[in-house]
């Protein structure tokens, strides 16, 4: 009997050396190869026959190979292979494909899938099919031995819906081997394993048995909807989707749970705190500042570590409510470390904080990697002293030279841009043990606050973004913390204007640009590369400054600011534009974060389909910032995808970044949402949180109700075997607890 943790090599038929091929894929245990699922199904129960074929369907069809050969045009070589039933005929062409030459024998049988289609002659074809070759014999025919060995095989292809596999690349490992390997793997699989999730689960949810779900998912009955298949709408998709989400809620419930046990850090908020904050205020704050600060305040007095999300639109004011948090600590005596992800964006909060914090008397240090040697070993000193009351920095915070003498407050900006280690390592600075040290949390579910003295407090910690997070994101990102959200911006402060052009308007849109720098405002002009792409085509910011700089804006002072400059240069650029010395400033997406100057009312983003939406959104909310009416004109030339075109209709007609992030997940999924794959996002196997964003909302229910017992529905050994499998298959993946 194979168990789920049994390795991949002892399965029937695989062995050490193709198990070695079988790791490239990440499949080393028996649990990895029945989680590999088909990619899609072909209904080889009622395939279609050739004579009932129609223009325009997909279609599978099961047929005879006749004859096949390669012929070549001017363009390029075309394979046909023309396969038949009885006295009808299909024929199948492939573009550039000698490598099937010798492929195809007479007399094989194929299982062939693609869109059906007329050709010139009206008669029909089948275009670049996907296909299977499934024999040469006979199924009805009687034999020997071998003969019906070969029926039983042949079983698995046809007369059935077909499980289709993704090929590895290696000869043997096709599609059909996967079916035998799986089917091999599930007859031999121990059928008393213990279900993971509690009984009273899976009856609030009709869930079936994994074996079930198993078998179902990789052999689906005759009676299942075909089109329920293709997009995971069974009951044995819904199992193992529930599975994947709801240990991932789960872990992430115990984690919250957990941190409430940990000793944090009751600030007092008097009087005088009170008028502390009061001072440093710039401008009257909006009612969605007072409502957050008023949540940041009320964690912050609690003897519970704070773990708050802040999300806020961009310059919706989140700073200044950092700020405000870093007084109620820096008043209570304890210091406050601001991280940043840029260089840039630890500079500008280190100039703001300068400007609200320091005439307050309060002493703030940065400290970055691009520091002089000098410089970074007196900021060290005076944060170990406890001098400096604000650290501003990026990854420099984390090193291990540097120590805090009383951290109370963690402010970690732009979160989705590190990893989620890095945010808990900075928490560790004043705590050994680490806030992912999972302690046993009792049964009843008990998450009162510890005082226990003899264990250090932990700092609060407030994670901003301002890149708007769709509730289903969040739900996997930042399920263990507690969210508030600026949904107001300042007053003052008008929608940005915002028109998609072809580059043919380019002399048009550089005039609007001159008419606003004549009025005394600023622009800037973006691109998505460096340097040249000759093929990509894409303008680039080296050679579009020379161009903006010499031949269309000769009379006036254009800047370049990108990722390669080292950090003086690029200070030095930030402070001329903000000082309104540069008049046109010509960036790549280094300028998503970090720059902040009011003047500026005009962005031109060039080559504007080929950036992600949340981008977009995030250069845009570099404009606006001021009273004055701001526009931004989104470039585009060639031709446009279909998706690139969504993008682009969907920033001209809003500016709600939440809006806008919900389409721009829907179009590229939650690994790329972010420009990145480290943030710290679960690889799901089958779940998809978009299509599963119900299934999502009971995992992350369900996963609350088994954390808060044992009680009459559900024992403490059910309990106590879910949080197993959560820490043996999921845990050290994305990160929710430590094991070991």
């Amino acid at each position: 009997m194979l168990e789920p943790s049994t390795p991949v090599q002892y399965v029937k038929g695989i062995g050490p050396r193709l198990a070695e091929v079988l790791r490239a894929k990440d499949i080393a245990t028996v649990d990895d190869l029945l989680h590999y699922l088909p990619f899609r199904y072909e209904d080889r129960l009622n395939p279609r026959s050739v004579a009932e074929l129609r223009a325009g369907e997909m279609a599978t069809v099961i047929a005879e190979v006749r004859n096949s050969g390669l012929f070549r045009t001017r363009r390029m070589p075309i394979f046909q292979l023309t396969v038949g039933q009885g006295r009808t005929k299909l024929k199948c062409l492939w573009f550039n494909a000698a490598y099937l030459q010798g492929r195809f024998q007479p007399g094989q049988m194929l299982a062939l899938y693609g869109k059906v289609e007329e050709d010139r002659d009206g008669q029909l074809q089948i275009m670049q099919p996907q296909f299977e070759i499934l024999g040469d014999i006979n199924i009805n025919e009687e034999g020997g031995a071998d003969e019906v060995e070969k029926k039983a095989a042949a079983s698995l292809e046809i007369g059935r819906i077909v499980p289709i596999y993704e090929s590895t690349g290696q000869g043997k490992l096709t599609p059909r081997w996967f079916r035998r390997i799986i089917r091999g793997a599930l007859e031999n699989l121990n059928p008393n394993l213990p279900d993971p999730i509690p009984a009273a689960v899976r009856a609030h949810l009709s869930l079936v048995s994994p074996r079930e779900a198993l078998w179902k998912v990789h052999w689906p009955d005759a009676g299942e909807s075909f089109a329920d298949l293709q997009s995971s709408r069974t009951a044995a998709h819904t199992r193992m989707i529930f599975d994947e989400l709801f240990f991932i809620e789960l872990g992430l419930e115990l984690k919250r749970r957990e941190q409430k046990a940990h000793t944090g850090i009751a600030f007092r908020l008097d009087g005088g705190v009170r008028e502390a904050i009061k001072k440093i205020l710039p401008f009257h704050p909006t009612a969605a500042q007072k409502r957050v600060l008023k949540e940041i305040a009320t964690d912050m007095q609690t003897p519970c570590p704070m773990r708050r999300l802040l999300q806020g639109d961009v310059g919706s004011g989140k700073t200044i409510v950092a700020f405000q948090a870093a007084i109620i600590a820096i008043e209570n005596g304890y210091q406050v470390a601001l991280m940043a992800p840029t260089e840039i964006l630890a500079q500008q909060h280190y100039f703001s904080a300068r400007q609200i914090l320091e005439r307050a008397g309060y002493r703030i240090v940065l400290l970055t990697g691009s520091l002089e040697q000098d410089r970074k070993r007196d900021a060290r000193r005076h944060i170990a002293q406890g001098n400096a009351q604000l650290v501003i920095g990026t990854h420099a915070l984390i090193q291990d030279r540097v120590e805090f003498e009383k951290l109370g407050l963690v402010v970690v900006d732009e979160q989705h841009r590190f990893g989620v280690m890095q945010r808990l390592k900075l928490m560790k600075k004043t705590d050994d043990r680490g806030a992912m040290g999972v302690s046993p949390v009792k049964p009843d579910g008990d998450a009162r606050c510890s005082t226990a003295p003899e264990r250090d407090p932990e700092p609060d910690v407030l994670v901003m973004t301002a890149t708007p997070i769709p509730r289903t994101l969040a739900l996997t990102l930042y399920g263990d913390l507690d969210v508030s959200v600026l949904d107001e911006l300042p007053p003052g402060r008008t929608p940005v204007v915002t028109r998609s052009l072809p580059d043919e308007r380019a002399s048009e849109v550089w005039d609007f640009v001159r008419k606003q720098i004549a009025a005394g405002h600023q622009a800037y002009v973006v691109y998505p590369v460096i340097e040249e792409n000759e093929e990509r085509e894409l303008k680039a910011a080296e050679q579009m400054h020379r161009q903006l700089r010499e031949k269309i804006f000769p009379n006036l002072h254009v800047g370049l600011l990108h990722g390669r400059l080292d950090a003086d240069e690029k200070e030095h650029v930030m402070r001329e534009f903000q000082q309104g010395k540069i008049e046109i400033l010509v960036a790549t997406t280094v300028i998503e974060v970090g720059v902040d100057v009011p003047n500026a009312t005009v962005m031109v983003i060039e080559h504007a389909d080929r950036f992600g939406l949340a981008q977009l959104h995030q250069l845009r909310g570099r404009i606006g910032r001021g009273a004055a009416k701001s526009y931004c004109v989104l470039m585009r030339g060639g031709k446009v995808s279909e998706e690139g075109e969504r993008r682009l209709d969907a920033m001209a007609r809003s500016n709600d970044g939440f809006q806008i992030a919900e389409l721009d997940l829907e179009l590229r999924g939650p690994g790329e949402f972010f420009g990145t794959k480290q943030a710290g996002i679960p690889s799901f196997r089958v779940a998809n949180i978009i299509r599963d964003r119900q299934l999502l909302e009971a995992a992350k229910r369900e996963a609350a109700f088994v954390i808060s017992g044992p009680n009459s529905e559900i024992s403490k050994e059910e309990i106590d075997r879910a949080l197993r499998e959560m820490r043996s298959r999921w845990a050290q993946s994305y990160g929710l607890v430590e094991v070991g």
